[in-house]
């Protein structure tokens, strides 16, 4: 039997919107330039409050637990792309609510994937590999990187033949820094088919996030703020990044951010003096970046009690 637990995913935007137009950016000298990428993004592995499975050789497939059938097609679609495609049972110990913002879709076929690969004698396959036998990273490759590492990650974004965007980008996050997190009142349905139609929708009308403006608040605020440890200056490059990447959704959302209530937590952290908030994914979890010893003064502040998380300072465990 293999155990394996892994954290949650903060998404805090992506660089780009795949959009109708142009393969490559305009060149120096009035040609072609670069080719365009799309997606790409950053986003923060936290500790909390993570998932674990267990999986074991059996005589049947089965599966139980929190998300039992989602488990368990994804143990088939992995078993089913291996030479030889034995059946497993698998055991969902713990797991968040699906679709609110935290990546649960990619960890938990990660963590079923690494489980089954380690079983049948594939225990040195990256995650990369592992995504691409259950068919994760369509959009963002934040979760796929953070598996096996763990901190802040920044992923570049696909080209055209690319099926994975490739990590760019890894930092430690501070162990003096707490993240709070907060689940809003209302319902968010962006996912599956309803992501697909939305996305599709997007790039037909032409929306566009600024991506200039986005990769310059990551190389030149983001990461030299988190390098020295920085936190006013994270955390205003974080709310920027964030608000910038949500105003791209704007039209689909209804706003920056995808609720009402989320917009309104956003708000209260700010005006609670939180430099870095903002909504991850398409929400509704509301994250803010604080000092440890600054976490009771913020609680006191909010209406709503947070879940207090740390950076994940490594990836996935196996046992």
């Amino acid at each position: 039997m293999t155990r394996v637990a892994a954290p949650s995913r903060l998404h805090f935007g992506l660089l780009a919107l795949p959009v109708v137009g142009p393969d490559r950016w305009p060149g120096i000298d009035g040609g072609p330039g670069l080719p365009v990428r799309h997606f790409g993004g950053v986003g923060l592995l936290v500790d909390r409050p993570g998932l674990a499975v267990r999986v074991e050789r059996a005589a049947t497939w089965s599966a139980d637990g929190p998300l039992a059938d989602r488990a368990l097609g994804f143990a088939r679609q992995f078993a089913g792309s291996l030479t030889e495609c034995r059946p497993f049972r698998v055991m969902v110990e713990h797991a968040p609510t699906e679709h609110t913002g935290l990546g649960v879709g990619t960890q938990l076929a990660l963590a079923v994937a690494k489980g089954i690969a380690i079983e049948t004698g594939h225990a040195d396959w990256p995650a990369m590999e592992l995504a691409s036998r259950v068919g994760r990273g369509e959009r963002s490759a934040i979760g796929i990187h953070g598996f096996d590492r763990g901190g802040l990650i920044v992923e570049g974004g696909k080209l055209a033949n690319e099926v994975i965007s490739p990590l760019v980008g890894r930092h430690a996050f501070p162990a003096e820094w707490a993240v709070l997190l907060f689940t809003p009142a209302g319902a968010v349905a962006w996912h599956g088919g309803r992501e697909r139609s939305a996305f599709a929708q997007l790039s037909r009308a032409g929306a566009a996030a600024d991506t200039g403006a986005l990769c310059r608040i990551i190389l030149t605020g983001l990461l030299p703020a988190l390098a020295s440890a920085h936190l006013d200056a994270f955390g205003d490059a974080l709310y920027e990044f964030n608000a910038r990447a949500g105003d791209a959704f704007a039209q689909m959302q209804g706003g920056r951010y995808g609720s009402p209530a989320a917009t309104e937590c956003v708000r209260g952290l700010r005006s609670a003096g939180v430099r870095g908030a903002g909504q991850s994914s398409w929400g509704p979890t509301v994250f803010a970046v604080v000092r440890r010893e600054g976490v009771a003064d913020v609680v006191r502040k909010m209406r709503d009690a947070p879940v207090i998380v740390a950076g994940a300072s490594g990836g996935a465990v196996v046992e």
